[in-house]
């Protein structure tokens, strides 16, 4: 498992499709066709990063329900579309992407790294100085992402195989 995050940037069109299918496998060959579209204009790669990040946003853990929104919201948040575990598929609505970039806009490498540094990471095998580098380097341009999406009116989903 290759575990990569990927936030894409879609239409409601698309969304609408998304939500539309009636089971994990309508929704893959949706994500499907997003992901062979590839748009370097409206995706964003966090790579294995997301995990890290999203516990910043969070409490530490990887439980969708905790932290407070928007931050929490960034990677797990909103809709979750998928059934099975073993890959996620989460939509932000418009309104969320806005909230999100607005709030992604207030982060910085110092408030990232009190944040890794204060939370305890429950099960995370990797966490050190290295780690914070790679996880600040992985989410560098994704507060631009989220402000471009917004400034469309778009959704975003969050992809990751686990």
């Amino acid at each position: 498992m290759s575990c990569l995050g990927v936030h894409f940037s879609i239409d409601n069109a698309t969304a609408q499709r998304l939500l539309a299918a009636a089971d994990d496998d309508a929704l893959g060959d949706v994500v499907e066709e997003i992901e062979e579209a590839w748009d370097e204009d409206r995706c964003f790669e966090t790579d294995k990063a997301w995990d890290a990040i999203h516990r910043c946003f969070s409490d530490g853990t990887l439980d969708l329900s905790r932290g407070k929104p928007p931050l929490n919201l960034c990677i797990f948040g909103g809709k979750v579309l998928n059934e099975k575990s073993d890959y996620w598929v989460v939509l932000l609505d418009p309104g969320e992407v806005a909230a999100v970039a607005t709030a992604l806009a207030n982060v910085t490498r110092a408030w990232l790294r009190e944040r890794y540094d204060t939370l305890d990471f429950p099960g995370y095998p990797n966490k050190s100085d290295d780690d914070l580098e790679y996880t600040w380097s992985n989410f560098k341009g994704m507060p631009e992402f989220f402000a471009r999406a917004a400034a469309e009116g778009r959704h975003v989903i969050f992809t990751v195989d686990q």
